[in-house]
């Protein structure tokens, strides 16, 4: 029997605990190893500061669903591993392995500029969300000025702009919009780059919705620091806040920079190849946000990363999972796809507004490339999430 431990029970790390097992069957002992005991399905985390979601809406136990599938779950904590004895460690003792899986995701880097940690806000946490709800139940009985975008280095600034848009809507909702000024600020060199260099029609529509929404705009500007008044920019500006919202960048997390036979990247990521197994040691994979990748473009006078999402995560722990699955019945020829050639496939929403995002690949060149705005609902979002979800507590990997 061939065991597999998998580090990170989330997108990547269910996807490819589940597949390996389905494929696997009974030739293949799986074991997931997380601390979090709770699936989260993140892109909805932008509605909960609104009360549009609750965390219990968004959430559930990854117990029942490891248990069905056969697949065994250890809530613990991965400390490092040694891939010459091929043994993770974890606060709950050592496991042997014959295939390990990545799958940790990044963690989140606050201290990107003096003040940030302190004094910005993050919706991509349940707890980081939840400090957003409270804050703007204040900020409603006193508005005024609001920064809100990515510091430098940030990838994920489509969470940004969500947040962004359901803020503005939360404002008119509120009939405070004439007392509250926003700025948005990013390292992008335009508007809509998104880290993906952009999508045909991505600036132009961009600057209209900004336009029609009566936002203020810096691109290409980074964070020097914050105090609790204002946020000093690298250009020179200096914006005064009572509320801000930031993305910070990610890096890697301490399982993998800990573990230094890895050789990960200066930011904590897996060197792996576009089969996503690491070069030095072949029983060694990675999938979803922990994987490293190149970018094809250049950032501009302020550094920024791309996006690492869901929908890619899904799509890496599945050729993960297939490979290994290739490997054990001693086939050579495995799946290769580079991370940028995965297709672009995202609902970006708009507060109740939605512009879905389609692509053959993540990165350039591209065959066809489509952004579709929907200014009436965004029931394409609230499908795509009911969707996940049902898949997810089902334990329906095979599925898009």
């Amino acid at each position: 029997m061939t065991t597999t431990v998998i580090v990170g029970g989330n997108f990547a790390g269910m996807t490819a605990a589940l597949e390996i097992k389905r494929k696997g069957k009974e030739d293949h002992k799986v074991i997931v190893i997380d601390k979090s005991p709770v699936f989260m399905f993140m892109p909805s985390l932008i509605w909960v500061p609104f009360k549009r979601r609750e965390i219990k809406d968004i959430s559930f136990s990854k117990a029942a669903i490891f248990e069905k599938q056969g697949v065994d779950f250890i809530v613990a904590e991965a400390l490092e591993v040694n891939p010459h004895t091929q043994v993770v460690t974890t606060t709950k003792g050592d496991y042997h392995y014959d295939n390990l899986v990545i799958a940790t995701g990044p963690k989140v880097k606050y201290d990107i500029a003096p003040g940030v940690a302190e004094y910005a806000h993050y919706v991509g946490t349940p707890n980081g969300a939840m400090k957003i709800r409270k804050a703007l139940d204040e900020f409603k009985k006193n508005p005024g000025p609001v920064v809100i975008g990515a510091t430098q280095n940030a990838g994920c600034m489509g969470a940004g702009y969500e947040f962004l848009f359901n803020f503005e809507k939360w404002c008119r909702e509120n009939n405070i919009r004439d007392k509250v000024d926003i700025h948005w600020i990013t390292p992008e060199t335009f508007l809509g780059h998104f880290g993906i260099d952009g999508m045909t029609g991505a600036k132009s529509m961009f600057k209209t919705f900004f336009k029609m929404f009566k936002m203020h705009v810096h691109t290409q500007v980074g964070v020097d620091k914050m105090d609790a008044d204002n946020v000093y920019l690298n250009d020179g500006s200096v914006l005064p806040y009572k509320f801000s919202m930031l993305m910070p960048p990610f890096t890697g997390v301490d399982f993998v920079t800990k573990s230094k036979d890895l050789h990960a990247t200066a930011t904590g990521y897996m060197p792996v190849g576009d089969d996503y197994r690491h070069g030095e040691f072949p029983n060694i994979w990675s999938a979803g946000l922990a994987v490293n990748f190149s970018l094809p473009w250049k950032p501009g006078k302020v550094p920024f990363s791309a996006p690492k999402t869901g929908y890619p995560s899904d799509v890496t722990g599945k050729i993960v999972a297939e490979n290994i699955i290739r490997v054990a019945k001693g086939k050579t020829k495995l799946v290769h796809k580079s991370w940028g050639k995965i297709a672009a496939l995202c609902i970006m929403d708009a507060g109740k507004k939605e512009v879905i995002i389609i692509s053959n690949h993540l990165f350039k060149p591209r065959s066809f490339a489509l952004m579709i705005p929907n200014l009436f609902y965004d029931f394409g979002k609230v499908l795509f999430e009911k969707y996940f979800l049902w898949k997810t507590r089902h334990g329906y990997s095979r599925l898009p």
